[in-house]
């Protein structure tokens, strides 16, 4: 059966529009980060993974920087728990491959590890606060395409 969602893998300049909304629902409004925190530089160089419902409202967002850092991972509340997330992983992980990337890091909020980890990330450092929100620092070794 065929998921209710699709995964595009786009520039900022496509991305840009679908992702904001999503961000600032989840990253602002949810969980409080500030609007001057979730904006950065960065997202001009990232591929962003994009989730769209068989509708074509954006669901789900995260994106891969260029050193090999997977963030900003977000998923509209409706659909958590339905596949997202991790179909947005793996269209990310699929990326950093096709891109020669050996290893993926992230910043994982501490009570969303357990989802990284079953991707095979491992915790390397003890927890920090960013924005406010409890981390860990994750990485994985990528085997090649």
């Amino acid at each position: 059966m065929p998921l209710p969602f699709t995964i595009r893998v786009l520039d900022w300049s496509d991305a840009a529009a679908l992702a904001r909304p999503v961000r600032e629902e989840v990253f602002v409004l949810e969980q409080r980060v500030p609007l001057e925190l979730e904006w950065d530089e960065h997202d001009a160089a990232c591929r962003h993974a994009i989730a769209l419902a068989a509708g074509g409202e954006t669901i789900g967002t995260a994106r891969l920087l260029p050193e090999g850092r997977i963030g900003r991972m977000a998923v509209r509340k409706a659909w958590r728990g339905r596949g997202v997330g991790a179909a947005l992983m793996r269209a990310l992980l699929d990326e950093a491959r096709s891109a020669g990337m050996t290893e993926i890091a992230l910043h994982a909020q501490t009570h969303a590890a357990g989802f990284y980890r079953r991707f095979g990330f491992s915790a390397t450092g003890e927890p920090f606060d960013e924005a406010g929100i409890p981390h860990v620092e994750m990485r994985l070794e990528l085997p090649p395409a």
